[in-house]
């Protein structure tokens, strides 16, 4: 017997009469036991971050996923697919900071206090999973959500925590101080792979200058030829309170016109049409030559060598004078430069982005917003060649906006560089759809692998499993046992996270000394990364080792996150498990408006899922996104061509029926 069909079409009642069927006869678990002992088929399912409402780009993503693994368990293959929620770091704690109505790791901390704030994150991402979970299952998408993994599980941090003791023991894990990508409101530093996320850089226009700096031993130096004052140019003034040394190159041809020095490439951009040349100076007959700062509220250390030239290959004569000024506080290369010529590092800025009292007349003052009133001091000076505003493109927080500086500070690195010909070793025999992605977009990003800088100074994350005594010793710690065993004390049951964590006191493993943990979490890619172990608690849980599956033979997301979870994942299972964890990529497009600009809440061009699947339902919406073309081209998504593909397939074939 048939069941009856109604004369009415009404696809979403129909929808919702077979969800119903599925769950009351548990219809998803029946077809996986009816695959039990067949050949498996790994799927990794790639972690939403639970901080929001799942949007269309999710349905995109989960109906491709569906499709293929649906398909391996029709040809008979175990296709383990389960759930995970990434629910660690900055865009849980962005979200919370807003409900709240605070901003800033001060007001966290003062206002609402570290386990509360930990409280509510923990609650939000809760919230957010429910929302996933009933859009996972009305749009039919089949995965083990009853199984599924959380990033912040003791379980799951536990074998985070056992990954980076590999890495510690090994000497991949190292803490250095470096020039950051900095966000001063969250507090935190970033990596290079949240600087590869889109979006994140956009232009900006800034007030830079063009500053000439006094030679004070010209008497010293021959082959000067009546130079008096070296030129420089900034795009950033505010880090003229930190200069240390002009970086020269040892092998471009400088010219000297009425005493300032300046490339003879830049003679006309710098100084006009007008400009006479009086004579010329190699460059490295400027090497050694020492000048007169622009700024000395910030004291030089006794007994060192700077306000120098110094001599740097990278100094070229593209734009600016073909000087350089160096301030190693704040500039990577420029930090490079002082470590080799010994020079100091001055740093009047606060890790909330604003001068400090070492510079009195701009304690407060956010640096960027201070660049105006620096050349205005340059000016009365008489330093000041001029200014000019220039437009460049800065990268921004990927969560809350914020313009990024560059800002020294010690931080924890994972050595990802030493592994960079594996990695695009292990890359090379990955099939990537499109397969350009392959030596393209990802085999570029590989190539330029700088380490990675894992560690956060937040709150809401996996804590940082290093505990550093008074000698700077340091114990990594990798299980909760573990770290009961060197406190003497049963801690099975102890909550993994700040601020329980970071009460626990260990004797030192070098010299019994009291041990406390370093203060940092850690980025949440490594969260994300560590998943093909840590989502069966290897090694710590029994049997985790037989139902760790590695390689995935498929894993699916946008074509962005080459550069977050397809990244993460490599660069963690290469350095720890010594393979690639996944054989096939497929990179998918993102969704756009009808008129190809990206969807964006603010723009009011957002298609909320649920206005699709409440009106026209699932089938309407994922046979529209199957029939778009290829899977990793950006396709424009409208209410009309959904109703479209409902009407001219959905309808058509409900008619014959």
């Amino acid at each position: 017997m048939f069941r009856p069909v109604s004369a009415e079409l009404d696809f979403v009642a129909i929808e919702e009469a077979e969800l119903a069927r599925w769950r009351e006869h548990d219809v998803f678990a029946r077809t996986m036991r009816q695959r039990e002992g067949g050949e498996p088929w790994v799927f990794y399912e790639g972690p939403p971050t639970a901080n929001g409402k799942p949007g269309l780009h999710h349905v995109w993503a989960r109906v491709y996923k569906d499709l293929f693994c649906r398909y391996q368990t029709m040809r008979g293959r175990v296709v383990a697919r389960r759930a995970g929620w990434d629910t660690h770091g900055l865009p849980v704690e962005v979200q919370v900071e807003k409900q709240l109505g605070i901003s800033g790791k001060k007001a966290i901390e003062e206002q609402v206090g570290i386990a509360e704030f930990n409280r509510l994150c923990r609650e939000s991402v809760l919230s957010y999973v429910g929302e996933f979970e009933r859009l996972t299952e009305r749009i039919g998408y089949w995965t083990d959500l009853e199984h599924a993994y959380y990033t912040f599980h003791p379980s799951y941090v536990e074998s985070v925590w056992w990954q980076l003791q590999q890495l510690f023991d090994r000497g991949l894990l190292y803490e250095d101080l470096k020039v950051v990508p900095y966000c001063p409101r969250c507090g935190t530093a970033l990596s290079s792979h949240e600087l590869g996320q889109p979006g994140v850089y956009t232009d900006e226009s800034d007030e830079s200058a063009f500053v000439r700096l006094p030679i004070t031993d010209a008497s010293a130096h021959d082959g000067l030829k009546g130079a008096t004052h070296l030129a420089v140019w900034t795009t950033t003034p505010w880090t003229l309170l930190a200069n240390v040394a002009v970086a020269v190159n040892p092998d471009i041809t400088y010219a000297v016109v009425d005493g300032l020095v300046v490339a003879e490439a830049l003679v006309t951009s710098v100084l006009g049409e007008d400009a006479r040349v009086d004579a010329l100076v190699a460059g490295r007959d400027l090497l050694g030559v020492h000048y007169q700062r622009p700024f000395s509220d910030v004291a030089l250390p006794e007994g060192v060598d700077a306000c120098v030239v110094v001599g740097a290959d990278y100094v070229t004569t593209d734009d600016g004078t073909g000087l350089v000024h160096q301030a190693p506080a704040f500039g990577e290369v420029d930090r490079l430069v002082g470590r080799a010529h010994s020079l100091p590092t001055l740093n009047p800025v606060g890790p909330d982005g604003t001068f400090t009292g070492a510079v009195a007349w701009l304690e407060g003052r956010d640096v960027r917003e201070a660049n105006h009133d620096i050349n205005d001091e340059l000016e009365r000076r008489g330093a000041l060649i001029r200014r000019m505003d220039y437009t460049h493109s800065l990268p921004h927080c990927w969560r809350c906006g914020t313009v990024l500086i560059y800002w020294g500070k010690p931080s924890w690195y994972i050595a990802t560089s030493q592994f960079k010909d594996q990695m695009i070793a292990e890359n090379a025999a990955i099939d990537w759809h499109p397969a350009h992605i392959r030596e393209g977009r990802m085999g570029e990003w590989l190539a330029n692998n700088v380490d990675w800088a894992l560690s956060r100074d937040r709150f809401w994350g996996t804590p940082l499993p290093i505990w550093r005594c008074e000698e700077n010793h340091l114990t990594c710690v990798g299980s909760r046992a573990e770290l009961s065993a060197l406190a003497g004390r049963d801690l099975s049951d102890l909550d993994p996270h700040r601020p329980a964590i970071d009460e626990v006191v260990v004797p030192c493993r070098t010299c019994a000394a009291p041990a406390r943990r370093v203060e940092p979490v850690i980025d949440a890619w490594f969260d994300s990364g560590a998943m093909p172990a840590a989502q069966v608690g290897y090694p710590h849980v029994a049997g985790s080792a037989e139902a760790m599956q590695l390689p995935a033979q498929l894993i699916a997301e946008a074509i962005d996150q080459t550069r977050g979870w397809f990244y993460s994942l490599l660069a963690v299972n290469t350095l720890v498990f010594d393979t690639a964890p996944y054989e096939h990529v497929l990179c998918l497009g993102h969704i756009v408006d009808e008129n190809g600009k990206k969807m964006s809440k603010s723009q009011g061009n957002v298609i909320d899922p649920w206005e699709v699947l409440d009106t026209r339902g699932a089938d309407a919406l994922r046979w529209w996104m199957f029939s778009q073309g290829s899977p990793w081209t950006s396709t424009r998504a409208s209410l009309g061509a959904i109703d479209a593909s409902l009407r001219d397939t959905l309808a058509t074939l409900w008619n014959t029926f």
